[in-house]
């Protein structure tokens, strides 16, 4: 017996139209080779889709794969996760499951405790879905996990959460749970949700990241270059399967001292044999002169048409003109900001509240609410950070 373990597929994420197509490419292709591989199930641990509506296109021909893999006697177990789950309670893996394309293995008793699926292969299979926010966390400080570990055979948990004890440094912004708070004594430990391959030893088993199915954002094309899965036997031997559809080519350029029409030669110098390649641009530094609206990426697009898709970064390109302005009006806020605390701050004792100094408070407060969303932080990642910010300032415990 032997299973393939997915998640993070993101179904309909890309903009772009060329990456949308091959999103959903992957997925195919998975499926492809799980049918050829003979696996005995699939678990797909989280945001099968990007959002919890998605369009009716991209519903059908994911019904269509999932159909695929039906016919081939292949039952295919899923959890909902941080994108695909909808706190009104309505998403298109509900329909999926209707129509027994798919099979939502959270389940609960009229104890509200979980119970199993048993596949036909024997296997038992459970686990908690993912929320926004890093919500779900919640769910397993409350989970009752007594019952679960003494069931006897073969069992598997889904989970879509990254564990803290092996969060990577540049994941340090993103909620998670302890490991503590998974059930003990399970074989197998299905995630999803962090966008990174990892697997360790937990719990006399296996706990594994497969991350996404294909590349979710700029960031990760140029870091992950593909997508991929994991195919695990019974005896946890554990194989990771790249899908490679398109091959990746990233470029970084330094715009130090450089102005507008030196970095557009610089490109179409060094840039070559993109054919059919994903080309990812990366622009970094301050220009000498001129902004960064003045490269002409229109010709740089198209001396580049051979690509599948060309895709450029310019979040950390700067001017000299724009530094010295920012600079000017940063002194004329804060200027503005202080003269308007000290004019109207509270005559009200408020340190019971543990604020000693007012003008310093709201100094911080508006640093917290002036927070940059990073490179490559989700949305709900981001508004978590900033919540937790605020809370701290006011010695408040965050229950969010």
């Amino acid at each position: 017996m032997k299973f393939a373990h997915l998640a993070d597929c993101h179904i309909g994420g890309w903009r772009e139209e060329s990456l949308k197509a091959l999103g959903i490419k992957s997925f195919e292709r998975i499926m492809d080779i799980c049918i050829k591989e003979h696996v005995g199930f699939i678990l797909i641990a989280g945001d099968l889709f990007n959002t919890a509506i998605p369009s009716i296109d991209l519903l059908r021909e994911t019904a269509a794969l999932l159909r695929r893999v039906r016919d081939h006697d292949i039952n295919v177990y899923i959890i909902p996760g941080s994108h695909d789950f909808s706190y009104s309670g309505k998403t298109m893996l509900d329909v999926l499951e209707e129509a027994g394309l798919v099979h939502n293995v959270m389940r609960f008793d009229d104890d509200g405790k979980l119970v199993f699926t048993t596949d036909k292969t024997g296997v038992k299979l459970t686990g908690l879905l993912g929320k926004k926010g890093g919500l779900e966390r919640l769910d397993y400080e409350r989970l009752s996990r007594e019952h679960l570990e003494k069931e006897a055979g073969f069992k598997i948990f889904l989970f879509h959460t990254l564990i803290n004890e092996f969060r990577p440094p540049e994941l340090e912004m993103v909620d998670s749970t302890s490991v503590a708070t998974l059930p003990k004594n399970f074989h197998y430990y299905a995630g999803g949700h962090p966008h990174f391959v990892f697997k360790t030893s937990f719990s006399d088993g296996i706990l594994s990241y497969p991350g996404p199915s294909f590349p979710n954002n700029f960031k990760e094309l140029e870091e992950l270059g593909c997508g991929g899965f994991y195919i695990v036997d019974d005896k946890l031997n554990i194989r990771h399967i790249p899908i490679r559809l398109k091959e990746v080519v990233s470029y970084v350029f330094d715009a130090a001292d450089k102005t507008p029409d030196a970095i557009e030669r610089d490109v179409i110098s060094t840039v070559k044999d993109v054919t059919d390649r994903i080309v990812t641009l990366r622009f970094e530094g301050v220009l000498s002169s001129g902004k960064p609206s003045d490269i002409n990426f229109r010709n740089i697009f198209s001396n580049l048409s051979s690509a599948y898709c060309v895709l450029k970064n310019t979040h950390k390109l700067t001017s000299k003109e724009f530094i010295e302005e920012e600079t000017i009006a940063s002194e004329q806020i804060l200027e503005i900001e202080s003269s308007v605390v000290r004019d109207n701050k509270s005559p009200v004792d408020i340190s019971s509240f543990g604020i000693s100094n007012i003008e310093s408070f709201v100094s911080s407060l508006m640093v917290c609410l002036n927070t940059e969303k990073q490179d490559g932080e989700k949305n709900a990642d981001f508004e978590k950070r900033v919540v937790r910010n605020v809370s701290s300032l006011f010695s408040l415990q965050e229950n969010l």
